[in-house]
């Protein structure tokens, strides 16, 4: 008689084809900030406030009207292959528009167009590198894996920002956007290198056929996804949890804190502490939850954060310096930092593979496209109101988001695999 004895996972901070992955998307997330640098600069040197505005705006369009097609995309193809498509599209774009720069000075109309086409292709690759985490190691290991990828987005952050500065400053748009195509390139040998592991048969939680059999079309995908979402018992929660928290969240942590530290006169220097404080609560949750590995009661301990969280956001506009508003920040990192990580677990652990990238385009749709749409709303707000009463409904938003998944009795129970 042969027994089969199932080996157990190896940790994910220990699993070379894991942290091949985390190498590539590291390196694609870099790209992105030396992008973004290049492409403001860019845009800047072009001598119209109205242009720039448009060009850095242009991107956010197609992200939003193509960002479920890429899930549909992801399911269809395999995340693998739609990952390296969009590495190696994106490489090829910037790097196009570096040599078009060293001839030639930057008008509005081309940055547009760039800015177009990398949102259309930032579309495609953001639900298939959420979804390549399930394929590249066991379910065990799978809040490991978002904890490292939020440590690389945050490092990505610090890292790219001031890169791209320097090409700017020595070589001009032209040198930081060759820059981001490189590291776009750089991404795809790892890519090209990893190992994707058999997925299970998908489970009957639907009630219907896996889609890639049953569907003739890729509309029939998306609808038959939006579907699968909606009658599945903790991912129709958990995308409503995503999206009143994203709602809440983005506005007053992005442009509030601007508004805020202009009219306490914190200047620049008191946001970069407020945001070195966010950032940082932020990586030491991803950090401890990297090495922990798995947190019992995960729907519960995820809506727990964001409920407490978000008397972080409240209190912010409520502080006198800069030293407390960046200790209070640190906090809402810390807490958000541990909730999303959770909440992108339990995604992957939940959703039936079939479905696997149309249901991540979906968490990032709100994440990505929905929620920066709450900025103008924030802004007419505050000059309406002020910050205090703007920061307490925000606030109270994030609280609906964990109130209401505490009340659903099959997400406060979720559990995480061991």
């Amino acid at each position: 008689m042969t027994t089969t004895v199932e080996c157990p996972e190896r940790p994910a901070h220990r699993d070379p084809n894991v942290l091949r992955w985390l190498g590539a998307y590291t390196a694609s997330m870099i790209g992105d900030s030396v992008y973004f640098m290049a492409l403001a600069w860019a845009a800047a040197r072009t001598g119209s406030a109205s242009g720039t505005g448009l060009v850095l705006a242009a991107g956010s369009l197609p992200r939003a009207l193509l960002m479920l097609g890429g899930g549909v995309l992801a399911d269809r193809l395999g995340p693998r292959r739609v990952v390296i498509g969009s590495d190696a599209a994106r490489a090829l774009l910037v790097l196009s528009l570096a040599a078009v720069l060293v001839l030639t000075a930057p008008t509005v109309g081309v940055l547009v167009a760039v800015a177009l086409l990398f949102g259309a292709v930032d579309a495609l690759f953001l639900p298939a590198v959420g979804a390549l985490p399930p394929r590249i190691s066991g379910p065990g290991q799978l809040a490991r894996i978002q904890s490292l990828r939020a440590l690389a987005a945050r490092g990505s952050s610090i890292i790219g920002a001031p890169l791209g500065g320097v090409a700017v400053a020595t070589g001009g748009p032209a040198l930081a956007f060759a820059a981001a195509g490189v590291l776009f390139a750089l991404s795809l040998p790892l890519l090209l290198r990893l190992r994707i592991r058999p997925l299970p048969e998908p489970t009957e939680t639907s009630g219907e056929a896996p889609a890639a059999e049953k569907a003739p079309n890729a509309w029939h995908d998306l609808v038959d996804g939006l579907r699968y979402i909606r009658r599945h018992p903790l991912l129709g929660p958990l995308m409503l949890v995503i999206a009143l928290s994203e709602l809440g969240f983005v506005g007053p942590l992005n442009l509030g804190l601007i508004l805020l530290s202009e009219q306490r006169d914190w200047g620049a220097a008191g946001m970069g502490w407020i945001v070195a404080g966010f950032a940082g609560g932020a990586a030491g949750s991803a950090l401890v939850l990297a090495v922990r590995g798995r947190v019992p009661r995960a729907g519960t301990v995820m809506c727990l954060m964001a409920l407490v969280g978000a008397t972080g956001i409240a209190a912010l506009a409520q502080v006198p310096s800069v030293a407390l508003a960046a200790a209070i920040a640190a906090f809402v990192g810390l807490t958000a930092g541990l909730a999303g990580a959770l909440c992108g677990a339990l995604v992957q652990t939940a959703a039936d593979p079939a479905y696997l990238g149309r249901v991540t385009s979906v968490s990032t749709f709100f994440t990505y496209a929905i929620a920066p749409l709450s900025y103008p709303v924030t802004g007419a707000a505050v000059a309406l109101w002020g910050t205090g009463p703007v920061f307490a409904v925000s606030a109270a938003v994030c609280a609906a988001g964990g109130v209401m998944g505490l009340a659903v009795t099959t997400l406060r129970r979720a559990e995480l695999p061991r």
